[in-house]
């Protein structure tokens, strides 16, 4: 029987998600006669914790459904056996990449992809803990209806089901990769009081986001659409297309993935950096693998804790690093979209010594591009005043260690990556005992 990885990776309060979560599971188990995993990173603090395992314990037993609630001492048992088992000489930089102590929202989804392999999963698909469902008519709508429908299925088999279909000539023979959807409700960033105050430095702030070079018409459209989601609509039915999808057209809250991609290409493991969770994204498009657009799109919200002075400032800061990390990460985009299907090997999987070598020869990019985009963004939170003249001193104050660690975090992910399929072997070896 197939079975598949429903996965929530968190660090804060969010019984109401478990318990919604554990609804898709029961409901992908029942609809679609497979064996569901639904796996809780949990990285909360102790009351937390304690609250998220009462919560756990009150899910209806349900067929078809096991849940796994690891906290981080039980996640990190895993992977230092799975570190060591991989044969790598240094096993402990390797456990440091799958669990940092600081947020890491790579690091999260790559231990899932881990642990899916332990279970002998098929894909992942991964929820956030500061979103919810749509309902409709009192039922909530589910993503993974459309994910397992169409995920790992050859594209030509299921193109006549899919709304509309934008695959490229050649690709029908290769199994749909990606599966996913937007959100509606408040900005993916927490970006929008920037907007609001002075829409002038909000374009120069997200416009960092995007490719150099790119013709002002096409940019002031993305910096318009950037982290805004699907809006405000509302569930109508489904509508499905079977194309390559663009990142911009989805979100790591809704969104499930293939074996074939996650087992041979992990994430970047950069740090209180936000953005980076979205590589895998960027490169099945580019390598022109069959995806699943669906507008099951689910509710963003942003918690109490961003609210705060420490968690707004918090935020800022990550919001800041993946700027930065872009000027690393666009030069490998840039890479990636230029190689398109010679991404992939003859049976249409990803070349991972490709893309590996395309993110070594990133670590060393001058560093003017990222130093010119500190400047930006450090004058750009002084112009906006008020708390943000805070964040402007923070990234002031911390300016050598930030562009370091630009550069370290590619570094990292590049050294990741010389041992990942190690690891996906490993972790398939070690398995993992069923909790529940």
């Amino acid at each position: 029987m197939r079975r598949v990885c429903l996965t929530l990776p968190t660090h804060r309060a969010c019984t109401g998600t478990i318990a919604a979560i554990g609804e898709e599971a029961t409901y992908g188990a029942r609809e679609f006669a497979v064996e569901v995993h639904l796996l809780i990173l949990d990285s909360s603090p102790a009351q937390v914790l304690a609250e998220h395992r009462q919560a756990v314990a009150a899910l209806p037993a349900s067929p078809g459904v096991t849940v796994h609630h690891l906290d981080e001492d039980e996640q990190r048992a895993f992977l230092r056996e799975v570190t060591v088992r991989s044969g790598a000489a240094r096993p402990d930089r390797l456990l440091d990449l799958m669990l940092p102590s600081s947020v890491s929202y790579g690091a999260c989804t790559n231990r899932a992809f881990l642990i899916a392999q332990a279970l002998g999963c098929t894909s992942v698909h991964r929820r956030d803990s500061d979103s919810r469902y749509q309902h409709v008519d009192g039922e909530p709508v589910f993503p993974l209806h459309q994910e397992l429908t169409y995920l790992g299925q050859r594209a030509d088999e299921v193109r006549e089901s899919a709304t509309r279909s934008k695959l490229p000539p050649g690709s029908g023979d290769r199994r749909v990769a990606v599966a996913g959807g937007s959100f509606v409700g408040e900005m993916s960033v927490d970006v929008a009081e920037i907007r609001d105050l002075d829409p002038d430095t909000y374009g120069e702030l997200v416009g960092l986001s995007l490719p150099e070079g790119s013709p002002e018409i096409w940019r002031n459209h993305l910096i318009d659409a950037s982290f805004r989601g699907a809006g405000n609509g509302t569930f109508d039915g489904d509508h499905a297309t079977l194309a390559p999808i663009s990142p911009m057209r989805v979100d790591m809250c809704n969104v499930a993935l293939d074996r074939e991609v996650y087992r041979r290409v992990p994430l970047p493991p950069a740090t209180d950096t936000i953005g980076t969770d979205y590589f895998l994204l960027h490169l099945t498009h580019d390598a022109r693998l069959p995806g699943l657009q669906h507008n099951r799109h689910i509710v963003n919200f942003h918690t109490e804790e961003r609210r705060t002075d420490a968690g707004f400032l918090a935020y800022q800061v990550r919001f800041a690093k993946f700027l930065l990390a872009k000027a690393h990460l666009n030069t490998v985009y840039a890479r990636t979209t230029a190689a398109g299907d010679a991404l992939l090997d003859a049976e249409g999987r990803v070349r991972a010594s490709v893309v590996a070598g395309f993110v070594k020869d990133s670590v060393d990019l001058d560093r003017t591009d990222v130093t010119r985009r500190l400047d930006v963004i450090n004058r750009a939170y002084r112009r906006l005043g008020g708390r943000y003249t805070t964040v402007a001193d923070t990234l002031t104050d911390g300016r050598s260690r930030l562009l370091d660690e630009a550069r370290d975090d590619m570094a990292d992910f590049a050294h990741l990556m010389d041992h990942w399929e190690a690891l996906t072997g490993a972790s398939a070896e070690a398995g993992l005992a069923v909790t529940r």
